[in-house]
């Protein structure tokens, strides 16, 4: 009987041209009906997920030979978008607002191509059918009109607001928190429509901000009944039986000791070190076997599966595993037996592995330690208590350094990179409301951890790596060498360079940078560049390396109660160890099934990474909401073309907008990251000390804005305007007021298959080019394409950079009275695609006035190159997986302000029907407002603009 792949296949090869059914079914021997039946079935399941087409006139072919590309859509909070294929290989496909076709953010769509620039690495497309939708809930905030209402979204990606009929309200009042299921979905004018399904309570009421961002991003907090029903049905101990009938060795002997945080529940490692009579140094490492009580094909398979990995958010953990089992059986609590996964090392002088073995195993741990109480132990800081309670171990806990530090050694001589980050912990209380920011710190006993734990996660990958059998490995591919070229371009701003052969760096190069800048006023910043101009570290079916670790084979052994790969890679062990081999059929259907689950296990990471760190800019924001007029000292973090980021002492950053920088005008440049005043020279760049006062706090967007302290007020005695840099200069860029004919400025942007938010661009209408706004974050600007100069009755020559296809600059013609028209932009530049743009203000008296700063929306994910969640969760036992102090997420300046608010866009459009809403004539404005679909991002890709010519 034919099967899916056969299909796929006949339909790949070159010489297939698109077939009927019933040719299809002659061509495969389809002779009797149930075949018939079956066949039809396989054909439409094909055709359901995207993987074949059917053609207007009923034949069918697979998308890519029909110049059709399949991937997520990555939506922006201006409207447009971008296919992120899911063959790697594919660049990203640009897509403008009025070709999404019903598509949201996190589709899977078939898109097909309309145009690629010349070298055919740039490309855009529009969306031809969406094969699976991705939201199905929306969670927002609830505004009554009486007779109907809008549910404004909590997430930007979403542009309109979703209409809400009056019969779906469900009881919902204005400034509730509520969660809308979708009825039907954008197309045209006209806006997506929901019913309420669920309201959370008012946006003000204590613990409903982090309940929105949990129905946000859909994570399950309760677990099903059958699911608790198998947890429930687990043994609360272990019996000698239940030891000898496995097999198991008995390590009950040794001692062994978990070391975690103080609020740790789920104990999932162990770890014992010993020293042999030749000096060799044994490192147990015994990780809690929750294989054994989550079996393959069970709910609580099924349902880890689905979660992926817990959540760590503020106030609250999200489980993999119900808390009976992670809390439980499964956690290494001390002085109780407990089933375990061992792996053992045996370190000769060199810290060479020997010898190595991985077996299950029994265990009863001596002590449950925190980080806290053993770093005060190794650095004699310790309470006497303390210090008479364990001072059995002290010779294991200096045995544990000695090797921790030998072993971070060979890492770093073997060129692995690790980023020293500054991590915060929010602390809250029982209402939810932040207390204070402490920064977390990364001790000696965090360290001998992470080094025990990498050293198990290599060992493992190893070994079954050469035993051939389907497996789960932790990669982290070599960086983008024109993202990388970027840093090193961004580096010499500071003096500093990076040595290479080629085309290509060795981690090695890279670590020494970073030990090169230890204790400088720039090391925080460098190293987040650093990381940002890196791939991200994802799960894969093939051992394929880690750049980061500069690690050959690498694996994630270390915590199945919170990683569902990790579970995986125990299920698969243990197979191996009770069976010896793996049979054909059983080798094959695990092969077939790793790829589905690193590519899940990858997407639920990003998700859980993406909530904790908008839960954190939340709990940032909300502390500092009572600090309006306070003041602080901090550090320039990042400068852009449209303002200054500050970062305070306590991991807070903030934006100091060009606007308010009112002691003149200042220009950027982007080479050098840093903004010059015109006047003055005065220079602000990354990494300079920075006395701040809190201005505004947005709870709405997340963001915090700085104003600099003694900031004087500018000089207005001269006359016009002076030009500025095409990448937003003082009085809000040259770019931005011009009557000219530009081009819509689009670039395909810097490519961002890591981190998540692939960026943004923009398209300018009459002359006005958005500038992109991400300054140095992501290696891009953007400009317009062949824009012209405004015909002011003075038009001055250019100032700054020539564009290929127009000028950048040039004086407006602002003596005059009338006030000149700025220039569209030039050139073919890239553009960032977190482009974000303001509009200089234009005087009654002519002269360009500079506007409100341009918004820095959508999330810092850019930044976040090599993210993931950390191995642990606590240090940093893997750079490159690491979420909380990597990289902070930036929900930016006021997305509002590009907006217009949404009471503007409701005027607009009952205004549009007449002003009238309620009543007999309530229709009128119901329908202007569904039609236009209160479109709430405006920045090129307006709903209501006309369809581009192909």
């Amino acid at each position: 009987m034919v099967n899916e792949q056969d299909i796929l296949s006949f339909m790949q090869e070159t010489a297939y041209k698109p077939m009927t059914y019933q040719e299809l079914e002659k061509h495969f021997g389809v002779e009797n009906a149930t075949d018939f039946k079956e066949f039809l079935k396989i054909l439409n399941n094909l055709e359901q997920e995207g993987l074949i087409l059917r053609t207007r006139n009923d034949r069918y072919g697979v998308p890519e030979r029909m110049n059709l590309i399949r991937g997520k859509l990555q939506a922006h909070a201006k409207g447009f978008g971008f296919l992120i294929p899911e063959d790697r290989d594919q660049p990203d496909v640009y897509i403008h607002a009025n070709d999404m076709n019903t598509a949201m953010n996190g589709d899977l769509i078939l898109v097909r191509v309309t145009s690629k620039s010349p070298a055919g690495g740039r490309m855009e497309g529009e969306v031809v059918r969406v094969v699976t939708r991705a939201n199905s809930q929306i969670v927002g905030t609830f505004q009554s009109q009486e007779t109907y209402a809008f549910v404004i979204p909590d997430d930007k990606r979403v542009t309109r607001d979703i209409f809400i009929p009056q019969h779906a309200f469900m009881g919902a009042v204005t400034g509730q928190k509520v969660v809308v299921k979708l009825v039907s979905y954008p197309e045209g004018r006209a806006a997506a429509e929901g019913e309420v399904v669920e309201i959370l309570g008012h946006k003000d009421d204590p613990g409903i901000d982090i309940l929105a961002i949990v129905r946000k991003f859909q994570l399950p907090e309760a677990f099903p009944e059958e699911v608790l029903q198998e947890a429930d049905a687990a043994p609360d101990t272990i019996s000698e039986e239940e030891i000898q009938g496995q097999g198991r060795r008995d390590l009950r002997n040794k001692r062994i000791v978990t070391i975690d945080g103080e609020d740790a529940k789920d104990l999932d490692d162990a770890v014992n070190v010993e020293r042999l009579e030749n000096g060799n140094y044994v490192l147990g490492v015994h990780i809690a076997d929750v294989s054994y009580y989550v079996r393959e094909g069970s709910a609580l398979d099924r349902e880890a599966y689905n979660r992926g990995c817990s959540v760590y958010l503020t106030d609250r953990v999200i489980p993999m595993l119900p808390h009976r089992l992670s809390n439980g059986i499964c956690s290494l609590n001390p002085r109780v037996d407990r089933l375990t996964m061992s792996c053992e090392m045996e370190f000769d002088e060199n810290l060479t592995v020997v010898r190595h073995d991985i077996f299950t195993s029994v265990i009863k741990t001596s002590e449950r330690m925190t980080y806290t109480n053993v770093r005060k132990l190794l650095t004699g800081e310790a309470e006497p208590e303390v210090l008479e309670r364990y001072e059995y171990l002290m010779d294991d806990f200096k045995l544990m350094e000695e090797l921790a530090m030998k072993l971070r050694s060979r890492r770093m001589k073997r060129g692995a990179i690790d980023f020293d980050f500054e991590e915060s912990k929010i602390l809250v209380d029982e209402e939810g409301k932040p207390t204070d920011i402490i920064k977390r710190e990364r001790s000696i006993a965090e360290m001998i951890i992470e080094e025990f734990m990498l050293a198990a996660n290599e060992t493992v990958a190893e070994h079954f790596h050469w035993l051939k059998v389907p497996f789960l490995y932790r990669i982290h591919e070599d960086p983008d060498m024109e993202k990388l070229f970027h840093f090193m371009e961004f580096i010499t701003n500071f003096g500093y360079s990076v040595k290479g052969k080629g085309n290509s760096v060795h981690p090695r190069a890279l670590q020494s940078l970073l030990e090169e800048i230890k204790g400088t006023t720039e090391e925080t910043v460098i190293s987040k560049v650093m990381l940002r101009s890196m791939k991200q570290a994802r799960y894969d079916s093939q051992s394929l390396g880690h750049f980061g670790l500069a690690a050959e084979y690498y694996s994630h052994f270390t915590s199945p109660i919170r990683r569902y790969p990790d579970l995986i890679i125990h299920r698969v062990i243990r197979e191996v160890l009770e069976s010896g081999v793996l049979s054909d059929q059983r080798t094959e259907y695990l092969a077939g099934r790793m790829d589905d689950i690193a590519r899940q296990s990858s997407e639920r990471e990003r998700m859980a990474v993406e909530a904790e760190r908008e839960t954190e800019a939340l709990k940032k924001a909300q502390f500092m909401l009572d600090k309006i007029g306070e003041e602080f000292e901090g550090i320039i973090s990042s400068v852009t073309n449209f303002g200054i980021f500050v970062e305070l002492e306590n991991t807070v950053e903030g934006l100091i907008r060009l606007s308010d920088l009112t002691d003149d005008y200042y220009h950027y440049h982007e080479m050098h990251h840093a903004l010059v005043g015109e006047r003055t020279s005065r220079t602000y760049r990354i990494g300079d000390q920075a006395k701040v006062r809190v201005a505004r706090v947005n709870m709405d967007e997340r963001t915090i804005d700085f104003e600099m302290v003694d900031m004087k007020p500018r000089s207005e005695s001269r006359g016009g305007f002076r030009g500025g840099d095409s990448r937003g200069g003082s009085r809000g860029g040259a770019a931005r007021g011009g009557r000219g004919s530009g081009d819509r400025g689009r670039g395909a942007g810097d490519r961002e298959r890591s981190g998540g938010g692939r960026g943004t661009g923009d398209r300018g209408r009459s002359g006005e080019s958005r500038d992109s706004g991400a300054g140095e974050r992501s290696s891009g600007d953007s400009r317009g394409r062949g824009g012209k100069a405004g015909g002011g009755s003075k038009g001055g020559k250019p100032w700054g950079k020539s564009g290929k296809g127009g000028f950048v600059g040039a004086k407006a013609g602002a003596r005059t009275g009338a006030g000149g028209a700025g220039p569209a932009a030039g050139g073919k530049g890239k553009e960032n695609r977190d482009g974000f743009a303001g509009s200089g203000k234009r005087s009654k008296d002519g002269k360009v006035r500079l506007g409100d700063a341009p918004a820095f929306g959508a999330a810092e994910s850019q930044r976040n190159a090599a993210v993931g969640v950390e191995e642990r969760g606590r240090g940093q036992h893997d750079s490159f997986e690491s979420a909380g102090g990597a990289a902070r997420e930036r929900s930016g300046a006021s997305d509002r302000e590009l907006r217009g608010g949404v009471e503007g866009a409701k005027r607009r459009a009952l205004g549009a029907a007449g002003g009238k809403s309620g009543g007999s004539d309530w229709a009128s404005g119901v329908n202007a407002l569904a039609k236009g679909g209160r479109r709430r991002g405006t920045g090129g890709s307006s709903g209501g603009g006309k369809k581009r010519r192909k």
